[in-house]
């Protein structure tokens, strides 16, 4: 039986920071990741500015803007024949301006890797089955992808940073819920020779959901979407001689002339990926001793394209209070006390960018309140800058505010 100090789940970006703080700190860690790197997934790809200091802490910012696309300056909205832009609030404190976007096969490889030189263990690809609890703490049993081995993974701490709608056995996985028609399916792909201005990332709203469109790295486009199920549905019923991806496409390119201007010359790079149904929210931070972090813990409405950086910023918010009670977290006296202070800087760093997104998208879906917004934001474009801000596009991480810049 193999025994670490912790035992992550998921080598996700919350995973592997985790992984990679508590590994540079001295700490044995296991990580346990059930997919083969470099991987595609669903994802906006986007990275506000507001996680670079984090980044630069990890040793990863480099290698990131390195890879990464250009600097997103511009926040745009694309709404039927509507296009309005705006500029991308700025971070305080002198940091860095603007974020970029990068491919998850790309960031999610690099991260891994950081931790596994940081001396973390990667078990990939090897999928948790089941976690017990114990009295030094848990027995998390893992199974190779390939060759069906079974292993015992004794760890004082398991953290989950799993993708949030995936079902599976653990406390802090999902449980299936009856289907509803508001349910979110979201679509992915990368896109070449489009016409999308370098700086600028757009909202794109259409009946039933909304996307947005990025410079990503390689001089490719990502466009991302999610869409209701009853809204799905009825792309599929109109086009049965095309995937559900090229569907819905389809769909918001008849109903938005940006689209249609931007990918009119454009091809995929790539099939689509499909992922949902995806419900976000705030769930919970310590379930049956599991600390949970990103996706896990909670995630916004992705209209604002906040995933990655909440992901990686909250396993921070977790790690470096792990890190700092050190003897309290593997003794066990102190974990009561670490959750609950990490549950409240949780909230007190994504509680208002959950509500203000799950507003932005509820308005964004209804055809009579988007077509109110988009009136209001037409004489006021400027308002795209303060939406942008109140998504978390220029609020540092309050315990990284100080940071300095490299």
């Amino acid at each position: 039986m193999k025994s670490y100090d912790v035992v992550v789940i998921g080598a996700g970006p919350a995973g592997a920071t985790a992984a990679l703080m508590l590994a540079r700190a001295g700490w044995s860690v296991g990580i346990v990741e059930k997919a083969s790197f470099p991987r595609r997934k669903v994802c906006g790809e986007f990275i506000s500015a507001t996680s670079l200091p984090l980044m630069r802490e990890l040793g990863v910012a480099g290698a990131f803007l390195a890879r990464a696309g250009p600097a997103i300056q511009r926040i745009g909205l694309y709404a039927g024949n509507t296009i309005l832009t705006a500029d991308m609030p700025r971070p305080p404190h002198g940091l860095e301006a603007h974020g970029r976007a990068i491919g998850r096969e790309h960031l999610d490889t690099l991260m891994l890797a950081r931790a596994a030189e940081a001396g973390a263990e990667v078990w990939q690809p090897w999928t948790l089955m089941q976690v017990e609890k114990t009295a030094n703490g848990f027995v998390c049993t893992a199974v190779s992808k390939h060759a069906g081995q079974t292993r015992a993974l004794r760890a004082r701490i398991v953290i989950a940073a799993h993708g949030s709608w995936e079902r599976g056995t653990q406390p802090t996985q999902r449980l299936r819920y009856p289907s509803r028609a508001s349910d979110l399916f979201a679509f992915k792909a990368h896109f070449l020779n489009g016409e999308l201005p370098r700086e600028l990332m757009p909202l794109v709203v259409f009946p039933g959901g909304y996307g947005g469109a990025v410079q990503t790295d390689g001089g490719r486009i990502s466009f991302s979407c999610c869409i209701r199920r009853d809204y799905l549905e009825q792309c599929r019923r109109q086009r049965r001689d095309v995937t559900a991806a090229a569907a819905v496409f389809a769909h918001i390119q008849a109903s938005c002339r940006g689209v249609r201007e931007t990918f009119a010359g454009a091809r995929p790079d790539r099939a689509w990926l499909s992922a949902g149904p995806i419900r976000p929210g705030i769930r919970a931070f310590r379930r049956d001793g599991i600390f949970a972090a990103g996706n896990a813990a909670g995630e916004a409405h992705p209209i604002v394209a906040e995933g990655i950086s909440m992901a990686m910023q909250s396993a921070w918010l977790l790690c470096e209070r792990l890190v700092a009670q050190r003897d309290a977290a593997l003794s066990g006296r102190g974990i009561e006390e670490i959750g609950r202070d990490y549950a409240a800087s949780w909230r007190g760093n994504f509680a208002r960018r959950i509500h203000a997104a799950a507003g932005f998208a509820h308005l964004a879906m209804r055809p009579v309140t988007a077509a109110m917004v988009l009136a209001l934001l037409k004489r006021a474009p400027d308002m795209l800058t303060l939406g942008a801000y109140l998504s978390g596009k220029a609020q540092p991480l309050r315990d990284l505010r100080n940071a300095d810049p490299v």
